[in-house]
């Protein structure tokens, strides 16, 4: 007859291990062999007394946000309960059935207090870089940079016009004081804004993705070996701010792991006149990004390009033959002719201009003609001759794109659309943890590929009728 379940047992497990049901190739498996908490234990013990009663365990607190980054988990009390109930993150984070799950307020506890004094999310991501290059994912040759916005997790409603006037009357949130120290600390961040964010002033106002909000912008440094991020910074969305990356991420990688690249691609918003010298000039690298340039005219007069330059001679001859030099002008006390905007003015004499056939097609509205040079106008010439070689149209110019794939990863698949965070620590928290549990997938995919097995296919199918 049929069987069927008592009401009640006394026992629901007799013997259970989790070992045995998590599967071998369980994603959860390929990550946690290449994660080393030693190394992590030893940077956080100087940030715990070695009295009182016993804290949560930082490995376990790390274990289950990497856990919820990696699957797209965004809430951390819905991170709790996944935990709770699934077999295989309980294994993962080193839990038995009986264990307890720490409550998810734990969670802001040590974000603002030790992880954030420690700096350890960033120590976490250099970690899994370092266990990257000791796999030999990393091949140093070739980097891509790029940033993305992502949606701040501020009000749309709660705005005012820029400036603000924060006065100690007002009621300042955490991301208000965390913005203030901010301004205090580095003066770049002081941009001028059309909108300020009352919730979250660090913010950008920008409409740049089609719909007007306030973002932040993740800034990725991509090794385009195997799709590696090597580096990932926080910005606001603001372009100025997003370039001035390259810096602070090529010489952090370099300090870290003692590599530096051949080549960097980017789009053009990394073309600016002086990333291009920081790049050719200071770093030695050969920039695959095309030149940010606005001297070619739309108009039918003649552009920039169509003046020749004589470097011996430090001046430009038009195409009627006529010379353009700098200011000669004797003054008594020596003054520099180089500009705010960082570059040389070329002049034309009137009588030159005046008497030329070619006034028309050169400078029809004004009595003369005037070049700006700019001073790292050596190094966008360098940029300029990679862009047009036929490495950077077959190569460079596809590859760039990679970095971008990590970005479209993130957004769709890990959910990073919009932040939980207020204020740029709390984005560089979420960007760095994204950012690793990326790099822990990938580098799980590549080391579990069995080797391609060369010559072997499979027999072919005959028809027996």
């Amino acid at each position: 007859m049929m069987g069927q379940l008592p009401a009640a047992q006394n026992a629901l497990f007799y013997e259970f291990s989790l070992e045995q049901h998590v599967p071998q190739d369980h994603l959860l498996r390929q990550i946690d062999r290449v994660l080393d908490f030693d190394a992590i234990r030893q940077h956080l013990s100087p940030y715990y007394s070695h009295t009182g009663r016993p804290s949560v365990d930082p490995e376990l607190m790390i274990r289950m946000l990497l856990l919820g980054y990696c699957y797209g988990i965004r809430s951390e009390r819905r991170l709790c309960e996944e935990v709770h109930f699934n077999l295989a993150y309980r294994w993962f984070c080193r839990l038995g059935l009986e264990d307890a799950v720490p409550d998810h307020s734990t969670f802001s506890k040590n974000r603002h207090g030790r992880f954030r004094e420690s700096d350890l999310l960033r120590y976490v991501f250099n970690t899994v870089v370092s266990r990257c290059f000791e796999e030999g994912l990393v091949g140093g040759e070739g980097f891509a940079i790029d940033a993305s916005l992502v949606r701040a997790d501020a009000s749309k409603e709660r705005r005012e016009d820029g400036p603000v006037d924060w006065t100690p009357s007002k009621t300042q949130t955490r991301a208000v004081k965390e913005y203030l120290e901010y301004l205090d600390q580095d003066e770049s961040l002081n941009r001028k804004q059309k909108c300020v964010s009352l919730t979250d002033p660090m913010s950008q106002w920008s409409a740049a993705p089609g719909s007007a909000d306030f973002y932040y912008s993740t800034n990725y440094l991509v090794d385009l070996s195997c799709n590696i991020i090597m580096d990932v910074e926080a910005t606001p969305s603001h372009r100025q701010l997003e370039v001035a990356t390259t810096r602070t991420m090529i010489e952090r990688v370099e300090d870290l792991h003692e590599i530096r690249p051949r080549r960097l691609l980017g789009d053009t918003a990394y073309g600016s006149a002086e990333n291009l010298d920081y790049l050719v000039s200071e770093m030695g690298i050969e920039p695959h990004i095309p030149v940010w340039d606005k001297t070619q005219r739309r108009t039918e007069t003649f552009s920039v390009g169509d003046f020749e330059w004589d470097r011996t001679a430090d001046q430009y001859r038009c195409p009627g033959n006529k010379v353009l030099r700098r200011r000669e002008r004797n003054f008594k006390h020596l003054e520099s002719d180089i500009t705010k905007a960082n570059t040389v003015i070329y002049r034309s004499r009137v009588a030159d201009c005046r008497s030329c056939r070619l006034k028309a097609k050169c400078c029809p509205n004004t009595t003369f003609r005037k070049i700006s040079r700019s001073i790292y106008e050596d190094s966008r010439e360098v940029a300029r001759s990679i862009t047009s070689s036929q490495e950077y149209l077959a190569t460079s110019f596809h590859e760039r794109k990679k970095v971008e794939m990590q970005f479209a990863h993130m957004k769709h698949h890990l959910h990073l659309d919009r932040l939980r965070l207020r204020g740029l620590s709390g984005a560089g928290d979420e960007f760095l943890l994204v950012a690793t549990a990326q790099n822990l997938r990938r580098m799980a995919k590549l080391l579990s590929q069995p080797p391609p097995v060369g010559g072997v296919s499979a027999p072919e199918f005959q028809n027996s009728a």
